[in-house]
């Protein structure tokens, strides 16, 4: 049975470059965090959450050492570390977009090489070391994989090959680097410490924060959209509407008249009004959504 000292849940959010798209992912999931930009311990408004920052790289140990009970962190640095943790969900956001991330094998354009086997006998920068000695070993190209203390953009002009990461690619362009492979995807993973996940308090904890995270994620790419319909038209705008999508039909105090509610992808809803409108919908309303729970 768990003690009030120990009904606490020791939390790791990333610090640097995913630490503000992680503070407002966890807005939309309806948790506030508070001293996010001046202080390494974030207060959460939950009193049963303890958050620290600590870089993507660290988070890994920490939670399989049990220092921390859960946290955030890409599998990539999950691979690189061998972390025995608990991979509770996949939390598909990254600093920029909703893409994974991908380590890639880069050289300056002006380089012969075009594959990895060009490589052969050549040094290879990256802070990533470990999955790429990996890489190349299981394709059996002998190299020498160094150790990059960051800007590793600039090295790709005084050794054969970087391993850099990459979300949009701008950053290899505008160093003029071209990619020769894809080294290993990552996308942003929630862990648990193994005892942790053992404590049925702690558990919980940490499931409801995957629900929440999770649902905050999905909502990011879907609207609410409500309408008016006369009963007349109701087949005609049922036709208009995505078919997997299953509407909801209410009657009005006009009897003459329906409402109809649904949830749309963002990405049609700009053809999709004007299509309602042409076919008889009335008093459209379109709206952000915080969370969307299957």
């Amino acid at each position: 049975m768990n003690t009030a000292s120990e009904r606490i849940l020791k939390l790791g959010l990333p610090a640097g470059s995913l630490q503000r798209a992680t503070i407002e992912l966890f807005e939309k999931a309806g948790l506030h965090i508070s001293d996010s930009e001046r202080s390494y311990w974030p207060v959460l408004d939950d009193e049963e959450i303890r958050a620290v920052y600590l870089r993507a790289q660290e988070m890994g140990r920490y939670v399989g050492d049990g220092v921390l009970d859960a946290g955030i962190t890409g599998l990539d640095w999950i691979t690189e570390n061998g972390c025995d943790i608990v991979e509770v969900c996949e939390l598909p956001y990254s600093k920029q977009t909703g893409n994974p991330t991908r380590w890639v094998l880069a050289v300056p354009n002006e380089s012969p090489v075009t594959r990895p086997e060009d490589l052969k006998g050549g040094i290879i920068a990256t802070e990533l070391v470990g999955v790429t000695k990996q890489y190349f070993e299981s394709r059996n190209i002998p190299v020498k994989v160094e150790f990059s203390w960051g800007a590793t953009e600039v090295k790709a002009r005084l050794v054969n090959a970087i391993v850099e990461l990459t979300e949009t690619g701008a950053s290899l362009r505008a160093n003029n680097l071209r990619v020769i492979d894809t080294v290993i995807v990552s996308t942003t993973r929630l862990i648990a410490n193994r005892q942790a996940w053992r404590d049925s308090f702690k558990r919980e904890k940490i499931e409801n924060l995957s629900i929440l995270l999770r649902a905050a994620i999905e909502a990011r790419s879907k609207v609410g959209l409500k309408m008016n319909v006369k009963r007349a038209d109701l087949e005609a705008i049922l036709g208009v509407l995505p078919a997997e999508k299953s509407p909801t039909v209410s009657s009005l105090a006009d009897s003459e008249y329906v409402a109809i509610e649904v949830i749309i992808d963002d990405s049609v809803e700009r053809s999709l009004v004007p299509a309602l409108k042409r076919a008889g919908a009335s008093g459209i309303i379109t709206y952000p959504l915080n969370k969307v729970i299957h």
